[in-house]
């Protein structure tokens, strides 16, 4: 409130003092012209201060042509030009605050969500403490209607969450014991007891925040280049202006010269624009590091995904176990569950909780354990060599003559969509085991809504068998398939795009990947909620697993490309046109000064359009991105 009332403090002091001389003008006009040239001193100190601060930064800015262009007109006496100059320059300025606070308000929207206190049980009793005393590990009460003051884990208590201000999903979540849960977020129904795992500066909202202030601040190529060009431009009026106030012996001409002049409307067309647009992303749950990487956004042609965890809901399950010979089904998943205890592999979960299910004893690590990439995992247990993988590792290891078998199973259970896993004993083969993981709801879909969004190509990069690969990219629709990838191999894909002249973004789960994310044009990480690194490290990171955000956010990249020129041209068209209007007549230093504000507003409203959410997401059913 005292920021807005500071903003308009000048202009309206100005405005009063202009409007009284105009109205003594014809009774004193001595009196009105003394009024007038204070209006002047008013609207144009603040002005002269900001040149002269500039100056000994050795900076040439707007500020300085106008104060030139005052200070001039009002040593030739033309005391109505200097305050209608200065005056509508602070009117410019300040409606240029408030539309700028505009476009930053998704950031002020997000920091109004950090809770201030929190409720925590110490000594058996709930005590009222601020959000910051509270201490990792400690047990924390939210009751119905309450905001989450840390990131945590529920221990008791059910109930729906409110989790658009992380995820930007407007449907509460369910959650119960063991569920993640966000500072900020909202308990809509229900109460919960929960133990904190991040405060302060380590919750996700404090990422966010921290993310969308750097995201906006930081500056886009086009940007730059803007940056660049007003350095040479403005000393460009200032030298043009005593060129002419030479030639012409006309200092009024040249003064008007240096308001027609001013690139206000062009410094600003990008920035705000940027800040719109990452602001406006923010509020949808999708992360976007930097004005660079928005820029690169919409130009993107082609997007590779990861497979597992990104097309699929990467919760995978074990559906076959298929024993071989005289071994029985509940010897071959121990003796796998026994080498995949020590394997951090997404596939060893599936196995593991099988194994647990059917009451099969395993170790909690193997004698030894030895991860091969791309391929399963070589253990040994009780001084017997295990062997769990696809069948290049296990032609390593394994006697031929069972790799025969081996072949049959895996064809048969590539074909139904599962990805095989070959068990080998002391180098034979004693079974095979399949595993599922299901397709995301909203991935039939993403390849239509991907090419609205002006991608070309739509691939998927996976370490999985090609008939495993083929038989999802068909459910989805990818027609690019590429499967039996090590990580390296994905790096070569995504490179030899880029040789042909793509821009590529590459979408995975923010941890797997990395080196395929990181040479990508832009890294997209899938559900980067709660994951720091994610958060982080990514290009963009959608923080929630809504396949519906990739298209939604190269659609948005591309507006706010689209935007920035719209901006830029209008900016370019107006002071040309001015300046022409100067030196053929009959444009004035008042009225330059007019049209000159009128364009910054008209950007940055243009600017504005961005902050509303797009067409297909304002009538789409609640959820539904």
């Amino acid at each position: 409130m005292h920021a807005r009332i500071h903003r308009w403090a000048i202009p309206t002091v100005a405005g009063l003092l202009i409007a009284a001389s105009l109205a003594l003008a014809r009774i004193a006009a001595d009196a009105g012209g003394w009024l007038m040239l204070a209006a002047a001193v008013v609207a144009g100190a603040p002005v002269v201060v900001n040149a002269a601060r500039a100056l000994r930064l050795k900076v040439v800015g707007i500020d300085l042509l106008v104060a030139v262009a005052a200070i001039g007109a009002i040593a030739i006496g033309n005391f109505w030009e200097a305050a209608a100059v200065t005056f509508l320059f602070a009117v410019g300025h300040a409606l240029e605050d408030a539309t700028l606070a505009k476009t930053r308000s998704a950031l002020a929207e997000l920091v109004a969500l950090a809770p201030v206190t929190a409720t925590v049980v110490r000594d058996g009793a709930q005590v009222e403490v601020p959000a910051e005393a509270v201490a990792v590990g400690e047990t924390v009460v939210v009751k119905h209607g309450g905001r989450i003051p840390v990131d945590g884990v529920v221990t008791a208590g059910q109930a729906a969450v409110d989790e658009a201000a992380i995820t930007g999903e407007s449907i509460p979540v369910e959650k119960g014991p063991e569920a993640q849960v966000f500072a900020g977020t909202i308990v809509a129904d229900g109460f919960l007891t929960l133990t904190a795992t991040g405060i302060g500066a380590d919750t996700t909202l404090a990422r966010i925040i921290h993310r969308v202030e750097e995201a906006q601040d930081a500056k886009a190529p086009t940007q730059r280049f803007m940056e660049r060009f007003s350095r040479w431009y403005t000393p460009g009026i200032i030298a043009l202006a005593v060129v002419v106030g030479l030639l012409t012996r006309d200092l009024e001409l040249a003064l008007t010269l240096l308001v027609i002049g001013c690139p206000g409307a062009l410094v600003i067309s990008v920035p705000v624009a940027l800040v719109a647009g990452i602001g406006r992303a923010a509020r949808d749950g999708i992360l976007i590091k930097g004005g660079e990487f928005l820029e690169t956004a919409a130009r993107i042609d082609v997007v590779a995904f990861d497979k597992t965890g990104t097309i699929t809901a990467g919760s995978p399950e074990l559906t076959d176990v298929v024993p071989r010979g005289d071994w029985s089904g509940s010897e071959v998943l121990g003796w796998a569950a026994r080498a995949e205890a020590g394997s951090g592999h997404p596939l060893a979960r599936p196995v593991l909780a099988e194994a647990a299910r059917r009451g099969l004893t395993v170790e909690a690590v193997p004698d030894d354990v030895r991860s091969v990439p791309g391929h399963g995992v070589l253990a040994v247990v009780e001084g017997r060599e295990v062997a769990v993988g696809n069948l290049a590792l296990v032609a390593q290891v394994a006697d031929p003559a069972s790799l025969t078998w081996a072949e049959g199973v895996v064809s048969r259970l590539a074909d139904e969509g599962r990805t095989p896993l070959i068990v080998a004993l002391d180098g034979d083969v004693v079974g095979a085991l399949g595993v599922a993981d299901t397709v995301r709801d909203e991935a039939e879909g993403l390849v239509e809504d991907l090419h609205r969004a002006g991608v070309r190509r739509v691939l998927m990069l996976t370490g999985d068998t090609q008939r495993v690969a083929a038989a999802v990219a068909g459910r989805v629709g990818i027609l690019d398939a590429r499967a039996g990838l090590l990580p390296e191999q994905k790096l070569d894909v995504v490179r030899a795009l880029q040789a042909e002249g793509h821009v590529v973004a590459m979408v995975g789960d923010g941890v797997n990947d990395a080196p395929a994310l990181a040479l990508a044009d832009v890294g997209i990480a899938m559900g980067a909620a709660g994951s720091a690194v994610a958060v982080e490290t990514a290009d963009i990171a959608l923080m929630t697993s809504r396949l519906s955000r990739i298209p939604h956010a190269i659609s948005l990249a591309k507006r706010t490309a689209r935007v920035m020129r719209q901006n830029t041209a209008i900016a370019l068209v107006t002071v040309g046109l001015l300046l022409a209007g100067v030196l053929l007549g009959g444009v004035t230093m008042s009225i330059g000064m007019l049209v000159h504000e009128a364009s910054v507003l008209i950007v940055i409203v243009n600017a504005m359009r961005l902050l509303r959410p797009p067409r297909r997401m304002r009538v789409a059913a609640p959820g539904v991105g």
